[in-house]
């Protein structure tokens, strides 16, 4: 890689990229437009390249992976920009250690959640918190489940403001995807890319073997060489692709609900025309409920749920992990770190507020236009109202929804997403980023995937990066 043309002055000149001095922290360069240490080699190689066409050279290496986003015909190649996002190895040994520390946590309040309930006793989660999320598992309590077999594994969204510190934007623990897109982003990237890899570049594959050693370690006492599924909803699935690349990376059958059936409390899969029991599930469904709206079995609770609760098969993750990445929980996991670890919190939360507490919801509805909103259980981005940014009509309509419904949804503080210079055309144009990290727990040890998925907002200005808003991603290196 050192061997392109310099950058004249050390600064933005030849790359056609425009720094403003608006407060937005820009992950590649100082606010004076000279590069960043960790940047310097890769701005400098980009500096001497045709970058729309080594765009388009990205865009058929993602082709060729056969990469897509969505489900059916509405499905699209996932869009990967050519720039990666680099991070060096002070911070993420910080971030490493503060995701691991997150989700032992996080693994801690689940179990407690089905157990004893010790940080409601304590005072420190009101249990109204728990009883009113909509991914709170009655049927689970009491089911003997390992504490770490709970948050497996772990997607924590990570975001920059501008005091140039990465926190926590959000937990995902029920079907965190993503890690293969990390990887195809990394592959088309390397493949268009002149020069070898950085030899300092960390690479993705430990968290593969996490992942396999974490299924291994989930099955049920006394099963000699478990019988793992990867259990889809097949094509209908908006991450098909991952399922059917982790599949064959971690060498498991992948199967469809159609492929299950129970027989004398096990569950039993037909894979090759052949029936064999399960030991391990790794439920990558969209279905990823016990229950539905009106207390009804869903059908993975009628094909799983007797078989988990008598400890012939484990689900991974297992049902009930859903509460500890309920949105208004997420106001309270550096309280439970404090609880559960005795330990300070090493990776910050962006401040979340309970607006079930009449003063906090008073104070957020006098300043609605400085915060932003979000409905408790959802995701991909929808239903958010960023109140700097919003109309007058859309932050009434939030105000008047959160006196109604206070349960039913939380307030953030507005996070400056920091951005990070992305292909546009032949020039580089800033795009605002995030960065879906993932963790592995196999018992006690927790395994962070050196970087992960940096996602961007494909439009000028856009702050909602995920995939089904149109966002795209970019390989994140990693540097030891």
């Amino acid at each position: 890689m050192g061997a392109a043309p310099q950058l004249s002055s050390g600064s933005t000149a030849g790359l056609g990229y425009p720094l403003e001095d608006d407060g937005f922290y820009d992950e590649a360069f100082e606010a004076q437009g000279t590069p960043r240490a960790h940047y310097r080699e890769l701005l400098t190689l980009l500096g001497g390249l045709d970058l729309a066409g080594l765009a388009g050279a990205v865009t058929a290496g993602v082709d060729e992976l056969g990469v897509s986003f969505g489900s059916g015909a509405t499905a699209e190649a996932f869009h990967v920009d050519p720039v990666p996002r680099v991070i060096d190895a002070a911070e993420w040994q910080l971030v490493e250690r503060g995701l691991a520390q997150r989700v032992r946590a996080l693994s801690a309040f689940t179990a407690d959640v089905y157990g004893d309930r010790a940080i409601v006793a304590a005072g420190v989660v009101p249990e109204r918190a728990i009883e009113t999320s909509v991914y709170f598992e009655p049927w689970m309590i009491g089911v003997d489940i390992p504490a770490w077999a709970y948050t497996a594994v772990a997607g924590m969204d990570l975001v920059r403001g501008s005091d140039g510190l990465l926190a926590v934007l959000e937990d995902n623990l029920r079907t965190p995807s993503g890690l293969t897109y990390a990887s195809a982003a990394r592959t088309a990237v390397d493949g268009a890319l002149p020069g070898p890899a950085p030899a300092a570049r960390r690479p993705l594959a430990p968290a593969y073997e996490a992942l396999g050693a974490a299924l291994l370690a989930a099955a049920p006492d006394g099963v000699g060489e478990p019988f793992v599924v990867l259990l889809s909803d097949g094509p209908v699935n908006s991450a098909w692709y991952e399922h059917r690349t982790l599949a064959a990376r971690l060498g498991l059958p992948l199967v469809t609900p159609d492929d299950l059936y129970p027989n004398r409390g096990r569950l039993r899969a037909t894979v090759d025309g052949q029936g064999r029991d399960v030991d391990v599930v790794y439920r990558r469904t969209d279905e990823d409920r016990l229950h539905d709206g009106h207390g009804r079995p869903t059908w993975v609770a009628e094909m799983l749920l007797d078989p988990c609760r008598s400890g012939r098969l484990a689900c991974v993750n297992a049902f009930g992990s859903g509460v500890s990445d309920d949105k208004l929980v997420h106001a309270y996991v550096e309280a439970m770190v404090r609880f559960y670890l005795d330990e300070a919190p090493l990776i910050r939360s962006v401040p979340t507020y309970d607006l079930a507490v009449p003063a906090v919801r008073d104070s957020i509805l006098a300043r609605i236009d400085e915060v932003v909103v979000k409905p408790r259980a959802g995701h991909g981005g929808y239903g958010i109202v960023v109140g700097p940014h919003a109309s007058q009509e859309d932050r009434e309509l939030a105000a008047r929804r959160i006196e109604a419904e206070p349960e039913d949804w939380v307030a953030q503080e507005t996070v400056m997403l920091s951005r990070h210079p992305t292909v546009d055309g032949n020039a580089l144009s800033p795009r605002h980023v995030d960065l879906r990290a993932f963790a592995v727990s196999v018992d006690d040890h927790v395994e962070v995937a050196a970087g992960g998925l940096t996602r961007f907002g494909r439009a000028p200005g856009a702050l909602v990066v995920n995939s089904s808003q149109n966002g795209g991603g970019k390989d994140t290196w990693v540097l030891s």
